[in-house]
């Protein structure tokens, strides 16, 4: 259900905040990522214990860091990353797509799918739960 707050919607106002993180995580913009979540984020991925950028997190900075983090432990010029679809409603919205880069210390690529369940709440994000290909990318990270 889409509530209306004036003359913008929660789902627009979703929107808009979904396309700047996606602008702000494809432009490196730790600071900016770091003022999009929110204080605490109910952040969820997979823990894999041979990926060091696969790990819990739960502030602002610890989730912006994440794209910085995997730019150490990849190649950035194999990174790529593509949204095939964006479904909001209200205050969450998920994305789907591919995603595949290389792992520098292997030099092992991995590659799938994705989704991405984001919450935003008062502008900010507050939920951040990605479901990817972990058996990939775990085997690109072991030599």
């Amino acid at each position: 259900m889409t509530t209306n707050t004036g003359s913008t919607t929660t789902a627009d106002a979703t929107r808009t905040v979904v396309q700047r993180f996606l602008a702000l995580r494809l432009a490196g913009d730790t600071a900016g990522l770091t003022a999009l979540f929110a204080d605490e984020v109910d952040w969820v991925l997979a823990e894999n214990p041979v990926v060091p950028w696969i790990r819990p997190r739960s502030t602002a900075a610890e989730c912006a860091a994440q794209g910085e983090e995997l730019a150490r432990y990849t190649v950035p010029e194999d990174a790529r990353a593509c949204v095939d679809t964006i479904l909001v409603d209200g205050p969450d919205a998920v994305l789907t797509g591919h995603l595949s880069g290389t792992v520098r210390a292997t030099g092992k690529s991995f590659s799938g799918p994705f989704a991405l369940r984001l919450t935003v709440e008062d502008g900010r994000i507050t939920r951040h739960h990605l479901y990817e290909n972990s058996l990939s990318i775990a085997a690109a990270c072991t030599p």
